[in-house]
């Protein structure tokens, strides 16, 4: 098989043959000006993949011409966003400085290595090969931005870190190999995450921090393995690290948030004798009690709180009060509110909007608005959390027109937009399908210079999908990967359903086949639907390769220290 270039995402079209002879394992990207790449993957059948391809022309152009079964609302661009999309990264809309030669090498750059690491690689060790054939010479900065643009795929971050290393002659300082730590804890390559871990040892004493180690912590806490968690924080004296209440305090946290307060709490009682709690400590217990919607435990542990010579701060009541929003006892967080007053401890804006959420969730809306009085005569200092809140609230109710006006009067109130807030607005639209104003705020906050992140995306892709704009939803996979946005497990997942949905059973096959292909362990549940979907449509030799597809999916790696 020819190894080509890669162009990102194929999703315009898929040819009326069947994949059992384009083969599922065939991944073409439409990225930028980029040609296509054909990765060898292990093929069952013995079919050759026959593809002429022009040198000027990307295979998916070729594909969405010769296809019969594309409907034109796959190609359909709304004509008042249709010269921004039409004409991204063609220089035409980009703010930039066109006489800047050197930011213009360094674009050039960025784009060369992208589309290299876009390819399909066996091991970090192909990846290095292939950018010692690039002739690029590297940059910290350049590293930086591909291990955030990448980092759900864990062979090119890794790669690009031992690559650049090497031909730099230098160790990268300790914020970069926290990154790294990250990224393979966030693929769940521990073993290799310690062994990173391991090497910063021996680099310099001061290379593992408490902030290297709190990456390992959440990492293991996230993926479930909150004993291996434990167990990093018992011998974290080994890597240099203090053990100290800053480290327990992690340790808790990590735990509670991710569903575990139990044994947090264990974890609390085990050690404060020998490490002395402080208001951290408790509030991390008292807010995992809260998400679990025990009351009567958070109480406890407020009485703790107060044996240990530690008063319930406003941290403390916040999250005692967003347990009763949790269980709509309104009358409760009433009688809270009043005992802050009676104790000075006055409610602070985060308290305001979790209250005032908790009523528009209920449905009561006229109570959410009344909030906003309350917040007046306590002379709080609104924040951008608090309009990205309101704005949510509005849009439910049906006051769409209300939240945008809210949304644009911010700037006005001395509150700029921020990610949170352009997110919450794009959902809104997008909920009502409003399609042309969810691409023009995803192009302001382009022009406002606030960074998207996967939240601003998914409502936009969910949409397009219902609405099958193809050609748009190459655009946004593409804006995503320019604004280092790394396109992981939920991106993927999405991608899937959502074609599943539509019946674009083709499209689907080809995202599960490139998640595979990139390391990245898609969901039982996302195996399961293809096959159920291919079923029905009697699509049984496409139903075998992803069974297939399941065999050869990546492992998830444990550490057994």
């Amino acid at each position: 098989m020819v190894i080509l270039k890669p162009k990102f995402f194929m999703i315009n079209s898929c040819s009326s043959t069947s994949i059992a002879t384009l083969s599922v394992n065939r991944v073409c990207y439409y990225f930028h000006t980029s040609f296509c790449t054909l990765i060898e993957c292990p093929k069952v059948d013995d079919q050759p993949i026959e593809v002429t391809e022009s040198p000027h022309l990307p295979i998916w152009v070729k594909i969405t011409q010769e296809n019969e079964t594309k409907s034109p609302i796959d190609d359909f661009v709304l004509p008042s966003v249709s010269y921004w999309i039409e004409n991204y990264k063609k220089g035409d809309v980009k703010q930039h400085n066109d006489n800047d030669n050197k930011r213009e090498n360094e674009n050039d750059t960025t784009k060369k290595i992208t589309k290299l690491l876009m390819k399909h690689f066996e091991s970090a060790a192909s990846v290095v090969q292939a950018l010692n054939d690039s002739n690029v010479v590297p940059s910290q900065t350049l590293v930086a931005q591909m291990m955030k643009r990448f980092d759900n795929n864990w062979k090119s971050v890794y790669g690009v870190f031992i690559w650049a290393e090497s031909c730099l002659g230098y160790k990268f300082p300790p914020d970069m190999y926290d990154l790294l730590v990250d990224c393979l804890g966030k693929s769940r390559k521990f073993d290799l995450m310690l062994q990173v871990v391991n090497q910063m040892v021996h680099i310099g004493e001061d290379y593992v921090t408490l902030n290297t180690m709190t990456r390992v912590i959440r990492r293991y806490a996230k993926a479930g393995l909150h004993e291996l968690a434990v167990e990093v924080f018992r011998r974290i004296e080994q890597y240099g690290v203090k053990k100290d209440v800053l480290a327990l305090n992690v340790l808790v946290d990590a735990l509670a948030k991710e569903k575990n307060v139990e044994r947090a709490n264990d974890v609390f009682n085990e050690f404060k004798d020998e490490i002395p709690p402080n208001s951290h400590t408790f509030n991390s217990l008292i807010h995992g009690w809260s998400k679990a919607r025990n009351v009567v435990t958070i109480q406890t542990v407020m009485e703790e709180m107060k044996k240990h010579g530690i008063d319930p701060d406003v941290v403390s009541y916040t999250s005692l009060i967003e347990a009763y929003c949790c269980e709509k006892d309104f009358r409760n967080v009433d009688h809270v509110l009043a005992e802050m007053q009676e104790k000075g401890c006055h409610p602070n804006i985060i308290t305001y909007t979790i209250i005032m959420h908790a009523r528009g969730k209920s449905k009561e809306i006229d109570e959410a608005l009344r909030i906003y009085e309350k917040i007046k005569l306590a002379k709080c200092v609104l924040d951008a959390s608090f309009y990205s809140s309101l704005i949510h609230i509005l849009s439910k109710a049906g006051r769409l027109k209300d939240a945008r006006e809210v949304f644009d009067e911010m700037p006005d109130q001395g509150v700029e937009h921020d990610t949170n807030t352009f997110n919450t607005m794009i959902t809104s639209v997008c909920e009502h399908t409003q399609e042309e104003d969810a691409l023009k705020l995803l192009h302001e906050m382009e022009k406002s210079g606030v960074k998207p992140n996967f939240d601003t995306y998914a409502p936009l892709l969910k949409m397009c999908l219902k609405l099958k704009r193809m050609k748009v939803l190459s655009f946004l996979l593409n804006h995503m990967l320019d604004n280092d946005v790394s396109i992981g497990l939920g991106t993927y997942s999405l991608l899937v359903r959502g074609l599943c949905k539509i019946r674009k059973l083709k499209h689907a096959c080809l995202f599960l086949e490139d998640a595979v292909m990139r390391g990245i362990v898609p969901y039982d549940t996302m195996f399961k639907l293809l096959e159920t979907e291919l079923e029905k449509e009697g699509m049984m030799k496409e139903k075998k390769r992803i069974q297939e597809l399941k065999l050869i999916r990546p492992t998830v790696a444990k550490y057994d220290f």
